[in-house]
């Protein structure tokens, strides 16, 4: 998949696309739908499918004070486009320079004059342009003048709950993993290197890989059903992972640490993605690193037994 970094690096003579335009901070099933709808629409027309999202995100330059956080890695979100078909990406760089262009100047300079695209895909509340000006009754109108057909795609429902991506930051918070799945069309992830801890878990309990988080989104503290991917070998395993402060030995600092349930290899990965399947419990502190032992067995049992269910339906 191609990025590009800013309109100038797109080639001359790009396209024709078929593009879908929003902030994806982090890709739920609505967004993997209309990226759905764009690969499909771009084979039919012998076009590229291409998705155009804003880095950084317009908020962080618009309302700062309101800024959400972000589900995703940029890394993350450009593996979840690529997954659903997407074969180029351009991270429109948003500055208060780009805030001030009207919704036609956008459309022309971007869309029709860059991109060259014959189809654009939005949600249906999409708005864009100085003061968010342009809606996708604008974004039609400027289309036929300038060659593109616009689709606006509904939103959609997880069992009667509209998925968004500050609902999937709420579950996350409050430990719901399983929900947040529903809602994002995949596991809630955490990614990045795997650093030295103190090695207490490797002397009095059980060893782990202790991951440096590089996600803005954080679960609520506890200990969880996990699925651990070597972002380098692409190795899986089943996992648990405890999210928290380590009572037990009067920790301070947060920490994210996994447990394989399989053998890891020859080599400790060096970059992991950790996917959270289920909560199972809170984290507690406990009188002896024995008695934390115990419980982390136990935890274990739990683990292994929804791995086992959760493989029956292909879930993580």
């Amino acid at each position: 998949m191609k990025v590009f970094r800013a309109l100038a690096d797109v080639p001359d003579g790009f396209g024709p696309s078929v593009v879908a335009i929003g902030n994806f901070d982090g890709v739920h099933a609505g967004h993997r739908q209309i990226m759905r709808g764009v690969a499909a629409l771009a084979k039919e027309r012998g076009s590229i499918p291409v998705v155009l999202t804003f880095d950084p995100h317009p908020a962080r330059v618009l309302a700062p004070e309101r800024a959400p956080r972000l589900l995703m890695t940029l890394d993350q979100r450009l593996r979840s486009m690529a997954a659903e078909g997407i074969e180029a990406v351009l991270l429109f760089p948003f500055s208060p320079d780009t805030a001030r262009l009207t919704p036609g100047e956008f459309a022309e300079s971007v869309l029709a004059r860059t991109l060259h695209a014959q189809a654009v895909l939005v949600g249906e509340d999409f708005r864009f342009g100085h003061k968010q000006a342009g809606n996708t009754d604008t974004l039609r109108v400027l289309g036929e003048r300038l060659g593109f057909e616009l689709k606006a795609i509904q939103g959609i429902l997880r069992r009667g709950e509209r998925v968004s991506s500050s609902g999937i930051r709420k579950l996350v918070a409050t430990g719901s993993v399983s929900r947040a799945c529903r809602m994002l069309g995949a596991p809630f992830a955490l990614e990045g290197r795997v650093v030295r801890g103190q090695g207490i878990g490797t002397k009095q309990t059980v060893p782990t890989l202790n991951l440096d988080p590089e996600n803005e989104v954080l679960p609520k503290t506890g200990v969880y059903a996990t699925r651990t991917r070597d972002l380098e070998s692409g190795r899986q395993w089943n996992s648990i992972t405890n999210v928290g402060y380590r009572p037990t030995f009067d920790g301070e600092n947060l920490t994210v640490e996994t447990f394989l349930l399989g053998v890891p290899g020859d080599t400790q990965p060096e970059r992991i993605e950790v996917g959270f399947l289920r909560f199972i419990r809170d984290e507690c502190r406990f009188e002896t690193p024995e008695a934390l032992k115990t419980q982390i067995l136990r935890d274990v049992g739990v683990a292994s037994r929804l791995h086992a269910r959760l493989a029956k339906f292909h879930v993580g």
